[in-house]
């Protein structure tokens, strides 16, 4: 009987599962699972290798920093790019330049050559990648389920639970991948994940629509309709400060990682992975949960409690002395962490026009990982300076007043905004 009714149960959760019948975008999650697990990989092997060469915190976090900032100063122009693009065609080949770096690193380090600085620049030469990478694949969603809007809510949250099922995998084969045969084949792996996601957008048929004849127009220009959309529309704009403020704090769970496993909890590269692994145990659940749970007015509360639930997480993995208990608290934060930024895209892909979605995602990139570097680098210095309890610490605190004040300060506009309709009605009557 019991066996009878998990049967039941698996069956209808995938047949909730309404972008799955859009042959696309299985073809997209089949690729991007092997693609965001090799980058997981990755970053968990660069990670490692950058403390490994220099057993500096701040490196750590220059070396994070690298990465992200261009994602700062390149997605908004790039998300103007993302609504003149043939969006198939450029991600094959964004990809491959990502397959290209993953190789180079993985040469180098085989090699037995590669320096910090190697791993900076090849960091920036990512982070560059990325910056085209983010707003094309985010705003290609709708095309993958041939624009139904019904399925794109379904699709992002499935698209969050493979990304966090790869991040419990990757790390995991990454502490195992360094401590059997180096780093060096971790970066391989990556690349070998890039092919991947490239035949599956090969393999892709979709509907184009004909693009709007933009090209003659200014970049600037374009941009600066971009930020008057968003800045126009108090909802999407509170969303995207609130990310970048959570994005920020979130930044020190992953870049202090290597100086709590090793220096904290006193162990090695397999700690970090299972430190990142507990993460991703988290992160699916609150994706699987997300699957099936999907109103707008669910998704708006969701973004407040998570915001608060990810600072209270910071602040106890901070001061916490025992594997377990860190574990645990890594969880809750990979929980709220995905959660927020899967309700936080869902509502920015509701709320968007089709001519301007890439420029909107390109401003949730920024906000996403665009905060990242910053985050990243300031907890690198304050761990440097006090250590690393009080970097996260001082993070959860970040995190928490920023969600609180920005919940108020919408509340005082949206009530001003109400006083103003109501005396506008009162004179007209």
């Amino acid at each position: 009987m019991q066996t009878t009714n998990g049967k039941n149960f698996i069956i209808g959760y995938f047949r909730q599962q309404i972008a799955l019948t859009h042959r696309n975008y299985r073809l997209f999650l089949l690729g991007q699972g092997m693609s965001v697990t090799g980058t997981w990989i990755q970053r968990i092997a660069m990670i490692w290798l950058a403390y490994r060469l220099t057993n500096s915190p701040f490196i750590l976090g220059v070396v994070g920093f690298s990465e992200q900032i261009p994602i700062f100063i390149i997605a908004p122009f790039a998300g103007v790019f993302a609504d003149r693009w043939n969006k198939q065609h450029a991600l094959i080949k964004i990809e491959s330049f990502a397959m290209i770096q993953a190789v180079l690193m993985s040469v180098l380090t085989l090699m037995h050559v590669i320096k910090i600085w190697h791993i900076i620049l090849l960091s920036l030469l990512l982070g560059v990648i990325n910056s085209f990478e983010v707003p094309v694949r985010q705003s290609f969603v709708v095309d993958m389920v041939d624009g139904d809007k019904n399925a794109l809510g379904n699709a992002i949250a499935l698209n969050s639970t493979v990304f966090n099922l790869s991040q419990l995998i990757g790390p995991s084969l990454a502490g195992i991948l360094i401590s059997v045969a180096g780093e060096g084949w971790c970066f391989m792996a990556n690349a070998l994940s890039y092919a991947i996601v490239v035949a599956s957008l090969i393999l892709m048929h979709i509907s184009t629509k004909p693009l709007e004849a933009r090209r003659n127009r200014q970049v600037i220009k374009e941009l600066r309709e971009g930020v008057h959309y968003v800045k126009d529309h108090l909802t999407m704009r509170s969303l995207l400060f609130l990310l970048a403020i959570i994005s920020f704090s979130n930044a020190s769970f992953r870049i202090l990682g290597p100086v709590f496993a090793k220096n904290i909890l006193h162990g090695n590269a397999n700690t970090f992975g299972f430190l990142m692994s507990a993460a991703g145990v988290g992160a699916i659940i609150g994706a699987i949960y997300l699957t099936n749970h999907r109103s707008t007015k669910l998704l708006k509360r969701l973004i407040h409690y998570t915001g608060l639930l990810l600072g209270a997480s910071l602040l106890c993995f901070g001061w916490s002395k025992w594997l377990l208990l860190s574990l645990f608290f890594m969880a809750i934060g990979g929980l709220a962490q995905m959660v927020h930024t899967a309700s936080t895209n869902t509502l920015l892909q509701f709320y968007t026009d089709d001519d301007k979605r890439g420029r909107v995602m390109s401003f949730y990139a920024m906000s996403l990982q665009g905060m990242t570097p910053f985050g990243s680098l300031v907890a690198g210095a304050i761990a440097g300076a006090i250590g690393g309890p009080w970097a996260i610490a001082i993070m959860g605190v970040i995190c928490i007043a920023g969600t609180f004040l920005l919940r108020d300060k919408n509340d005082r506009e949206i009530k001003a905004k109400n006083r103003w309709i109501f005396r506008s009605y009162k004179k007209v009557e």
